[in-house]
């Protein structure tokens, strides 16, 4: 990562929207939950990331989120500022430093389905307009489309375009952005299930959904592949390897939301179009979790 820019952790936790009993936002949860997932071994939390529902967040839903945790932590708070409109997404990125948050996760731009030069001139305008650090979000799996590696090498012109999470699943495209970026560029997997692999090549950590749950034990897992003991490593892996692939057997957050009202810790439901997890959803994360026997489940 640059010099100019401090580190942002190995370990962020893309965090859910809590939501009332009318699906509206409950900000001193989302307080409670913040400092509970630092607590739990998160470095920081990114806050209206897919995780966090942002398609059906309203702009001044989403200021409000980044100024309600802004205030309960003092640790790293990333926010999630990227859309499909290149000017909404500059505006956001504007309003969400002059709140403080730390740093910006830029999504590729959904269902337009823009060119590669497309793609290049709207994370160089989102860049352009802050001096924050800013965290490419490649997810061509939710987005429609693929951040090209010679497009990551072209916006390192852009001295605080500083990391990329990668949810593309392809450990050959995770090789060829670390490749792409300039030396200390943070590559963050972004599917739990491929952490190790993806620190093996160099990666820094992950931009994670299962610390919801398991924050501790990812932290640790993390700490071992930062020393070189993958062999520990691989122990905490493969022990909350269900788990990884559970909380995507539906639509994401759902699984993630059911799974915390289990712990409990409840944080409302999803908007539509999501849905909660239906009756046999539940009984197979609930199985998960019960396997896994973790503190605090419900009966």
């Amino acid at each position: 990562m640059s010099e100019k820019f401090k580190s942002l952790g190995s370990l962020l936790t893309a965090m859910v929207t809590p939501f009332d009993e009318k699906n509206n936002l409950d900000l001193p949860r989302a307080q409670v939950l913040a400092k509970k997932l630092i607590q739990e071994g998160s470095d920081g939390v990114v806050v209206v990331g897919t995780t966090g529902e942002s398609p059906t967040l309203s702009h001044d839903e989403k200021l409000l989120l980044f100024k309600a945790v802004r205030e309960a932590t003092t640790k790293i708070v990333i926010a999630g500022t990227g859309s499909n409109d290149t000017a909404a997404s500059v505006q956001m990125t504007k309003d969400a430093e002059e709140i403080g948050v730390d740093g910006i996760l830029a999504v590729n731009p959904y269902y337009n389905k823009p060119s590669q030069e497309g793609l290049f001139r709207h994370f160089e305008a989102i860049a352009r307009a802050t001096s924050l650090p800013v965290i490419l979000y490649n997810h061509p799996g939710r987005t429609g489309v693929n951040l090209a590696p010679e497009t990551v090498a072209r916006l390192m012109v852009c001295q605080n375009i500083v990391a990329l999470k990668d949810a593309s699943g392809s450990l050959e495209l995770a090789s060829q952005y670390l490749k792409a970026g300039r030396p200390g560029f943070a590559l963050y997997s972004g599917d739990d299930s491929l952490i190790l692999p993806i620190m093996s090549l160099g990666g820094v950590g992950v931009i994670s959904v299962a610390s919801h749950v398991a924050g501790r034990d990812l932290h640790r897992m993390i700490s071992l592949a930062e020393q070189n003991d993958f062999q520990a490593a691989r122990a905490i892996h493969f022990r909350y390897f269900d788990l990884f692939k559970g909380l995507f057997a539906a639509p994401s957050p759902a699984p993630t939301k059911a799974a915390l009202e289990m712990l409990g810790f409840p944080v409302g439901g999803v908007r539509l179009p999501l849905v909660a997890l239906n009756s046999v959803e539940k009984t197979a994360l609930r199985g998960i979790l019960e396997n896994l026997e973790l503190p605090h489940l419900e009966g």
